[in-house]
């Protein structure tokens, strides 16, 4: 029982990371209806400049939202000068899809030219190696961290989204983006603010995920996966749903690989989540998608 506890603590650990990218998949499609499949590599470039700035000695505290402002203003810049201009040239979903996937093409290449191929390790103020031990169960100090921060972090957009005005905007705008516009919603202003808004998350998340896994340009695409089968574990128009979702694969995995074996973790999640799915298609909190005409 001991055991099933100590791997339990670890897969709500790992999937409140992988709650955070799923509520930034979730928050874009809602919106625009876009799967973003770059989303993991703009994550990726933020946490590579956060490194470049932890590795010049700049306190964790400035170098960590430097890194998100500068993942978000990506995103928004991205959102401005390619979505916009394919959607006034009524690029279909299906189009505008295929521009992110060309966007994640770039951002690696964008990687690999300014931080090289060699891994790297990320700079932290929370080790993983220093344990606390409370009666039979251990904990590490980035383990701690980051699960606080993912559960921080899915409470905040909560509220943003269901208390402010920026929240309303939001959602008035996913509900009907024709009806958010005629009551003077500035509705390319709020979509912007959504692709920002999923970007920091993202990069939040790489920033944790990165000292406990190896830094290269291609260590955020397994947690962009598991994040992406939360989203659609929950709801990909859930935000509750995908909170949800990243926590079951977090769990899940690490359950699996204690049990059954290290080779089979990262195909178990899968497995349930097409099992979930045979049974309800919209994921465990998602809804149908009906679009007002």
């Amino acid at each position: 029982m001991v055991t099933f506890f100590q791997y339990l603590i670890s897969g709500l650990s790992a999937g409140s990371l992988y709650a955070l990218v799923a509520l930034g998949i979730v928050l874009i499609y809602r919106s625009t209806r876009i799967l973003n499949f770059a989303h993991g590599d703009k994550a990726t470039v933020g946490t590579f400049v956060a490194f470049t700035l932890l590795s010049r000695d700049l306190p964790f505290y400035l170098a960590l939202p430097i890194s998100l402002v500068f993942g978000a203003l990506l995103a928004m810049f991205f959102y401005f000068a390619i979505i916009v201009p394919a959607q006034r040239r009524d690029a279909t979903i299906l189009g505008q899809i295929t521009i992110t996937v060309g966007l994640s093409m770039v951002l690696q290449g964008a990687l690999l030219f300014f931080w090289g191929t060699e891994s790297q390790i990320m700079p932290f103020p929370l080790s993983d190696t220093r344990v606390w031990t409370v009666g039979p169960f251990y904990f590490n100090q980035l383990s701690i961290g980051t699960f606080l921060v993912g559960i921080t972090g899915s409470i905040l957009l909560y509220f943003l989204i269901q208390k402010t005005r920026l929240g309303l905007a939001m959602k008035a705008t996913s509900e009907n983006l024709a009806a958010a516009q005629t009551l003077g919603i500035p509705t390319r202003t709020v979509l912007a603010t959504s692709w920002g808004l999923a970007a920091l998350f993202g990069v939040l998340a790489g920033m944790f995920l990165a000292p406990a896994l190896i830094l290269d340009p291609f260590f955020m695409l397994e947690p962009f996966l598991k994040g992406f089968s939360g989203a659609i574990l929950g709801g990909l128009n859930s935000l509750v749903g995908a909170v949800v979702g990243g926590l079951i694969i977090g769990i899940v995995e690490n359950l699996s690989g204690g049990y059954i074996s290290l080779e089979f973790k990262n195909t178990v999640p899968f497995l349930i989540i097409i099992l979930v799915l045979l049974v309800r298609p919209e994921g465990l909190f998602g809804k149908e998608f009906k679009e007002r005409i």
